[in-house]
C-alpha cells in the first residue's frame, strides 16, 4: 500500500485529528480506491501503522509537498518498521544475510525455515501458523521487498540494484541521531540493512557528502564526529520541502 499511503498523506490535514482524517477518507475516497473493501483496508493500515501527528509527521509533510516517491519510499520503510517486527527482522536478518552470501534467486519456500523460528526471535505469534499461513506470510514478505525495490521478479525473486537516494540517506542519518546514537553507532547501525547497505558503504557515502560539504565527518582513531545540517529528522524533512 505504498502509493495508497502516499496519497492519503498527501491529502492529510495536519490540523485535524487522525480519526477525522480517516473518517473523511472513508466518506470521500479521495485516493480513488477501487472498492469499498480496499478503501477500508487502507484506512485500517494507516490507523494501525502510523502516528501522523507525532512520530510519522515527516512522512505527511513530505507527501503533502510532493517529494518524489523514490525518495519517500525508503523513509516509509524505516518509519513503518519501528513497529513492524516481522518486516524489519526479515529484511535486516534474513534478506541481508542472503544478499551478503551472494544468493541469486529467492523463492517463498526458502524463507519457511526462518519463519518457523520467528517466535524465538521476538515476534508475537498468538498461535502456530498452518502451512498455508506460512506460505502466505513468506510470499507477502517477498512482495514487500519487491515493492520497496530491494528485489525484483514475480514467482522467483532476484536482488535488484538498489540505491538509496541522497536526501533519503541524509534523513535517515538525522533519524538515527535522534535516537541518541553516537556517530560510530549511527554508521554501523543494523538499520542500514533495510537498504542492503554495509557499514563500509554507509561510511563511504558519509565521506562523499562531507567532501561536498553537505555534512561534517571527522575521524581520529576510534573517535568520530558527525555534524548534520539540521537538529532533527523532522527539521530536515521541513528543509527538504522548503
Amino acid at each position: 500500500m505504498i502509493e495508497e499511503t502516499y496519497a492519503v498523506f498527501a491529502a492529510w490535514e495536519l490540523d485535524r485529528p487522525k480519526r477525522e482524517n480517516l473518517d473523511r477518507l472513508r466518506a470521500e475516497n479521495f485516493i480513488g480506491a477501487r472498492s469499498a473493501t480496499w478503501l477500508r483496508d487502507v484506512a485500517k493500515v494507516v490507523n494501525r501503522r502510523f502516528d501522523p501527528a507525532g512520530r510519522d509527521r515527516p512522512l505527511v509533510v513530505l507527501a503533502k509537498h510532493g517529494v518524489s516517491l523514490d525518495e519517500w519510499k525508503p523513509l516509509l520503510l524505516w518509519h513503518m518498521t519501528r513497529d513492524e517486527f516481522l518486516v524489519r527482522d526479515f529484511i535486516e536478518m534474513w534478506l541481508f544475510d542472503a544478499y551478503e552470501a551472494g544468493t541469486f534467486r529467492i523463492r517463498s519456500e526458502d524463507i519457511e525455515a526462518y519463519l518457523s523460528g520467528i517466535r524465538e526471535r521476538g515476534a508475537i505469534v498468538e498461535h502456530e501458523w498452518s502451512e498455508p499461513t506460512t506460505e502466505r506470510v513468506a510470499a507477502g514478505l517477498l512482495k514487500i521487498s519487491v515493492d520497496f525495490g530491494l528485489l525484483r521478479g514475480s514467482v522467483v525473486k532476484e536482488f535488484a540494484s538498489y540505491h538509496l537516494p541522497e536526501r533519503s540517506f541524509l534523513y535517515l542519518l538525522h533519524a538515527m541521531r535522534d535516537a541518541e546514537l553516537s556517530p560510530s553507532r549511527v554508521l554501523s547501525s543494523s538499520e542500514w540493512r533495510l537498504f542492503l547497505m554495509r557499514p563500509a558503504e554507509v561510511e563511504r557515502e558519509v565521506l562523499r557528502l562531507h567532501q561536498f560539504r553537505k555534512l561534517e565527518y571527522q575521524v581520529a582513531g576510534s573517535l568520530a564526529q558527525l555534524s548534520l545540517p539540521c537538529t532533527s529528522a523532522r527539521e530536515y524533512a521541513e528543509r527538504m520541502v522548503a
